[in-house]
């Protein structure tokens, strides 16, 4: 055995590269490797013999393993030495530069919407986007056989056989939230819901998922005037004018009376909107006082209270101000998209005071 491991000391010392190396692994411990026959001929032996051949045996193939492994990591380190003396680098040089993330356009107006109305007076107001009929449309003033609870329109969780809990949708608006809270805070309140909102709708101005934006104000002297009021602020702050002209047109929806459904005077000079000037009208938004069986099923005595609610869509409004074709781009563009429509995050406006970064 001695002659066994003088051979292959001697050999892996010599080796120049690992593949040279591995071939000698495969010599002395592969499964045919000098080594590993012998091991096989310990079952031969008589018990005696196996006792001096065997520890012996497997001391020296943990020596050759050990020499095996010693010389890798050297030839590893001469490799490394030699690729450092033979590449430079200058590490005064600039770093490559990166990308920057943007922000998502429907995130930018969302922080914008909230952050004017946060300046009017109104809290943000979170609600569950999977909620109760009752909360979606019988809270809301929104009979039965309403077109909006029909399946084509709106989307019913499944019920396995037995569950005789009340039905579950994919919430249609952010109404379900003013009803929550109100039975939580009761009045006066006055708050905006932002949120994501889906219908079983697609085209160019309508997709199955998009988001709103609904206000709530109730006290016991509000009325249309004060509805009109914050309209206007909104919408000067928004698409940054001094003035607008705001055109209530009488409308219905089963959660206010009366209903109005709100215009703005504009001009489309160029394919370019203009809001506050020229002779035309573009619709925005829907609002209304709050019919009294909406209070009571958030547990608001009408008789003491009353207010308005107000819903827009935030896509629409960002398509508007940004110029942004197609409603359905923004779920599934690439990211070329969002570099031409994305905002650096200094951009964004923030309740926090400012802008953000």
């Amino acid at each position: 055995m001695d002659d066994l491991r003088d051979k292959y000391i001697g050999l892996i010392a010599a080796a120049s590269d690992e593949a040279a190396l591995e071939d000698l692994r495969v010599q002395a411990v592969g499964k045919k490797g000098e080594i590993s026959l012998k091991m096989r001929e310990l079952g031969k032996m008589s018990p005696e013999e196996r006792q001096t051949a065997g520890p012996a045996l497997n001391a020296l193939k943990d020596e050759i393993n050990s020499a095996l492994s010693a010389k890798k990591a050297a030839l590893e380190d001469a490799a490394l030495d030699e690729r450092l003396r033979g590449e430079w680098l200058d590490v005064t040089l600039p770093g490559r530069g990166r990308r920057q993330g943007t922000i998502h356009p429907i995130s930018q107006v969302t922080e914008e919407v909230t952050a004017i109305f946060a300046d009017m007076g109104f809290s943000v107001a979170e609600g569950p986007q999977i909620d109760t009929d009752w909360y979606n449309f019988d809270a809301l003033n929104i009979p039965g056989h309403h077109p909006a609870r029909a399946e084509m329109d709106t989307f019913y969780m499944h019920r396995a056989e037995g569950d005789n809990r009340p039905p579950h949708v994919l919430r249609t608006h952010t109404s379900p939230v003013q009803i929550r809270s109100m039975e939580k805070t009761g009045a006066p309140i006055r708050i905006i819901a932002p949120g994501r909102v889906y219908r079983a709708d697609y085209d160019q101005t309508h997709t199955p998922m998009f988001h709103q934006v609904e206000g709530l104000a109730i006290d016991k002297d509000i009325s249309m005037a004060n509805l009109k009021w914050v309209l206007e602020e909104f919408v000067k702050a928004y698409f940054e004018v001094d003035d607008v002209e705001l055109r209530f047109r009488a409308s219905h929806f089963p959660f206010t009376e009366p209903s109005a459904e709100v215009d703005i005077r504009c001009s489309w000079e160029g394919g370019t909107l203009k809001v506050g000037e020229g002779d035309d009208w573009l619709e925005i938004l829907g609002s209304g006082m709050v019919h009294p069986k909406v209070l009571q099923s958030a547990g608001v005595d009408p008789n003491e209270w009353q207010g308005f609610a107000f819903g827009m869509g935030i896509d629409r409004i960002a398509m508007l101000k940004y110029g942004i074709p197609d409603l359905r781009a923004f779920f599934d563009s690439d990211l070329r998209w969002l570099r031409h429509y994305g905002f650096a995050s200094l951009d964004v406006p923030t309740l926090h005071g400012g802008l953000s970064g």
